[in-house]
């Protein structure tokens, strides 16, 4: 098992994209942020690269002058903006967090909105936590059960929470493919693997890869429309199913879960993984990718993170998942940990090339 040292994640992040999370550091900096963006004022810096607050005044913005005061010293405060002699810039660092403006833009609007059953389910949170999945607004954004039969308003119900995995799958899956080689793979199955987004990023990186996602109905056609325009469409195929009820498709050298199984009770997941094992080519790898339980000294929580700390009960140990492997008759189970927002990790385990005896389930 293989670690950084978390002490040290701060100072020394891997990725650039990262980056974000600085300017959401508490509800001040979000909710101003996001209210730059949406009256247009960030762009209009943008535009303009040098200007004075008189002449932002004059660009067209609905705002009077004591609110605009207020809002550009919050971004002052927040390093967004800076103030030399009275000429407004956007500092270097922002500049940099712009290049990732899709995944910043998202984290403050599920923050600002996760925000709401923090504060008013907390309680639930600590005491009871199956009553507060029942009662918060942030888990039915992920309407599951709309995904099935096709109507024009569980259309824009799974493109909604589809936009929000598609974003953060295109940036985490670059970690990812940092700690685990996929040029090594021909066949790969990514179920659960939703937009297409986690595959479209291995067969960009990788030309000898063809991948199969396997998901509901509706979430098929939603990727199906994602990576049309992509030269790599022509790689990437769906499959609709059911992964708990339906057959797998079999042969793949490759079969990846990717922050997948959080969504489902132990003895689902390991059904999910069981179907899996099944599915592998002789030889093959399992590949697990999920985030982790955030330990006490593993995550640096701010504003930022409140979304994710909404599933806290759900993140499991990776040692629950390589157990199941082990079960199963899988060999070479390896773990690694890595750091991105909060903890995650990457299990992977091979499938004999001889069939063997599993441990009773």
């Amino acid at each position: 098992m293989t670690s950084p040292n978390l002490k040290e994640k701060n100072e020394n992040r891997e990725f650039d994209y990262l980056c974000v999370d600085k300017f959401i550091s508490n509800i001040y900096s979000a909710r101003a942020l996001a209210t730059a963006f949406e009256i247009g004022l960030i762009d209009l810096l943008i535009q303009h690269k040098f200007t004075s607050f008189y002449s932002l005044m004059e660009q067209g913005i609905e705002i009077e002058s004591r609110g605009m005061r207020l809002l550009i010293n919050l971004l002052i405060t927040n390093l967004v903006i800076e103030n030399c002699d009275g000429i407004l810039k956007l500092s270097d660092t922002f500049i940099h967090a712009l290049e990732f403006r899709d995944l910043l833009e998202l984290k403050i609007a599920l923050a600002n909105f996760a925000a709401h059953d923090f504060l008013d389910h907390f309680t639930d949170f600590v005491r009871r936590p199956d009553q507060f999945l029942r009662k918060i607004k942030f888990c039915r954004l992920f309407s599951y059960d709309r995904c099935f039969n096709y109507s024009k308003e569980n259309e824009e119900l799974t493109k909604r929470w589809m936009r929000i995995t598609t974003t953060l799958t295109k940036y985490e899956a670059h970690a990812c493919m940092k700690y685990h080689d996929f040029g090594q793979y021909q066949r790969i199955l990514d179920i659960g693997g939703n937009s297409g987004e986690f595959v479209l990023q291995i067969c960009r990186k990788y030309p000898g890869a063809v991948a199969t996602v396997f998901d509901l109905p509706l979430v098929c056609d939603i990727g199906q429309q994602h990576i049309q325009s992509e030269p790599e469409v022509n790689r990437i195929s769906f499959i609709k199913g059911n992964a708990l009820t339906d057959a797998l498709p079999g042969g793949f050298d490759l079969i990846t879960f990717k922050s997948m199984l959080h969504d489902w009770s132990e003895r689902e997941a390991n059904q999910f993984i069981t179907k899996a094992s099944q599915s592998l080519a002789p030889g093959g790898i399992l590949l697990i990718f999920e985030r982790g339980p955030i330990e006490e000294g593993e995550a640096e929580l701010s504003y930022a993170t409140i979304p994710i700390l909404l599933f806290f009960h759900s993140f499991r140990s990776p040692t629950l998942y390589q157990e199941q492997c082990r079960r199963l008759g899988l060999q070479d189970i390896i773990i690694k940990k890595l750091y991105l927002d909060t903890p995650f990790f990457i299990v992977t385990a091979k499938k004999n090339l001889t069939p063997c005896k599993r441990l009773i389930n």
